[in-house]
């Protein structure tokens, strides 16, 4: 099964007051730095990152690093838009959708998601859960959803897919990384504090 990460990196940081959060510090370096350095140090075959067109500073973030990237020419669509783009031409047998604004989420944690696919073969897709079971990131679909995923439009992301596949779907309980995404200032400030 060959996987490819695909990391969600096109937002406009709308909620931040004016701050990129993609550049924001984690331990020394951009978090889209930190973001893809995990993707690419996961059970993945390739990262592929998918950056708006016009953000100079996320490109010299991932410098160096052995990733695609691929520009959303028309960022302001919503993550819909930006999956869309992501996953267009991909070849390999599954996607692993990571969302850059989610500082918790682990190479361990993206990798128990791959073991999961491996685990269960017919899964059309795979979530990263809380302990409660509430479904969140990473998310991994097979290239049996591609040509689905492409239909869609708007800032839902992939939400309405995984709904409709809801019982061919195996949650993979990783804890509250799972659901922890820093959108704005209060969130950054809380989050550090909790660090």
């Amino acid at each position: 099964m060959r996987v490819t990460a695909l990391l969600l990196a096109g937002g406009a940081s709308s909620r931040m007051g004016g701050r990129d959060k993609l550049l924001e510090d984690i331990d020394g370096v951009p978090l889209l730095r930190d973001r893809a350095i995990t993707c690419l140090n996961a059970a993945v075959d390739a990262v592929r990152v998918v950056l708006p067109p016009d953000r100079l500073e996320h490109r010299q973030a991932l410098s160096g690093l052995n990733v695609e990237i691929v520009v959303n020419e028309a960022s302001g669509l919503g993550l819909s838009h930006s999956l869309n783009v992501g996953l267009h031409g991909l070849t390999a047998d599954a996607a692993l959708i990571v969302l850059a604004d989610m500082p918790d989420l682990t190479t361990t944690h993206l990798d128990k998601v791959v073991a999961a696919a491996k685990a269960h073969p017919l899964a059309k897709a795979l979530r990263g859960s809380d302990h409660s079971g509430k479904a969140g990131h990473p998310v991994m679909i097979r290239k049996a959803l591609f040509s689905e995923m492409a239909q869609l439009e708007g800032d839902t992301g992939a939400q309405p897919v995984l709904r409709r596949h809801k019982a061919e779907t195996v949650l993979v309980p990783i804890g509250p990384a799972a659901l922890r995404d820093l959108d704005t200032p209060e969130d950054w400030a809380e989050w550090r504090a909790r660090r």
